[in-house]
């Protein structure tokens, strides 16, 4: 089925394109949701009268994108992830992890625009990451994955610390001497009371 995209998608094509997609991908997908209309006369004639507005956001996300693409070129992303003396990772690292590190930079990447070597990081080492920005435009960022130490692994002990007592117990432990200082002490004898005889 020959449908007109009414916004960019990733790996099918932009605003604007005619496509030819699955009858099932367009009916149950992509018209419900409102991302393409049917290749109608009527749609097409509405195309025509849109090109020029369509055009013209395209050359805005190109450049967009071109400033994107130098920004993230200059940003080196860190990984510190426990890891055999091999160099294997006790896990790994993945287009999510990468996309969580960029949102704390403030970059807003959707997670399927970020390609990792073969998917996934297994082994320490430094590796290119590429995200594909708008049209033909990517950019390549330098991911760096170093060993940490394996969780539970035995090394210098740590001094432990003395916790803190809460402000209460602090405020009660100085309250007690004060207390039993005033215990201790004998009564002081009342003042007889003054009788005036009249």
């Amino acid at each position: 089925m020959k449908v007109i995209l009414n916004q960019d998608l990733i790996g099918l094509g932009e605003e604007g394109d005619i496509k030819d997609v699955a009858d099932g991908y367009a009916r149950n997908f992509l018209l419900p949701k409102k991302l393409a209309v049917p290749h109608t006369k009527e749609f097409l004639a509405a195309l025509g009268h849109k090109k020029a507005a369509i055009e013209k956001r395209k050359e805005g996300k190109r450049l967009e994108a071109a400033s994107l693409k130098e920004r993230l070129e200059a940003e080196e992303i860190h990984f510190s992830v426990p890891a055999g003396e091999n160099g294997k990772l006790f896990g790994s690292i993945n287009n999510t992890n990468v996309g969580v590190e960029l949102e704390k930079r403030g970059y807003q990447i959707e997670r399927k625009r970020i390609e990792i070597p073969e998917h996934t990081i297994r082994n320490t080492g430094t590796f290119k990451v590429r995200i594909r920005l708008y049209d033909k435009e990517e950019a390549l960022i330098k991911l760096v994955v170093e060993g940490a130490a394996q969780p539970g692994a035995s090394g210098p002990a740590k001094p432990r610390q003395q916790r803190a007592k809460p402000v209460k117990e602090a405020h009660a432990a100085a309250a007690e001497p004060a207390a039993a200082e005033k215990e201790a002490r004998p009564a002081e004898p009342e003042a007889p009371a003054s009788s005036d005889a009249t």
